[in-house]
């Protein structure tokens, strides 16, 4: 089974990823691709706050940098797991191109975090993991982070 893991460059998209690799049976995994999709009509660049290095200026090829460096650090955490990981930057709307990926590569299952660039904590889905979960052709595994003192 192909799975894809999204991530959008934040704290909870790596622990999204973490999640899923808890749960996931790798022997059943062939590939993981990991994602990350820049918009280029973004009001605000790609948010990488998983690297210390992050673009100083702000231009399209920025972003892309930005990406590449949370996909990086994502990527890092399925080393030596088993399956085979692939990585892609892609250009467009968050779900529609993570929709997309889904279809191009048959995959089996999406993973993503929900909630990580939400309005508020209370919000229970992510705008991006709503619209994914409704038009995604496979399964959808929306991981969500523990709330800080909870078991």
């Amino acid at each position: 089974m192909h799975v894809i893991v999204a991530t959008d460059g934040s704290p909870a998209s790596l622990i999204g990823a973490r999640q899923f690799k808890q749960i996931a049976d790798s022997r059943e995994i062939t590939d993981v691709t990991i994602v990350a999709v820049v918009s280029p009509y973004a009001a605000v660049p790609f948010a990488n706050e998983l690297s210390a290095k992050r673009s100083s200026g702000l231009t399209e090829f920025s972003f892309v940098d930005d990406a590449r460096g949370a996909l990086e650090i994502v990527a890092a955490e399925f080393d030596g797991w088993g399956p085979v990981i692939h990585s892609t930057v892609r250009s467009g709307s968050p779900a529609q191109e993570i929709i997309r990926l889904a279809e191009e590569l048959d995959a089996g299952l999406i993973s993503m975090a929900s909630g990580s660039r939400g309005l508020t904590p209370t919000i229970l889905l992510g705008s991006t993991a709503s619209r994914v979960q409704h038009s995604a052709p496979c399964p959808v595994l929306v991981c969500r982070p523990m709330r800080s003192g909870s078991a």
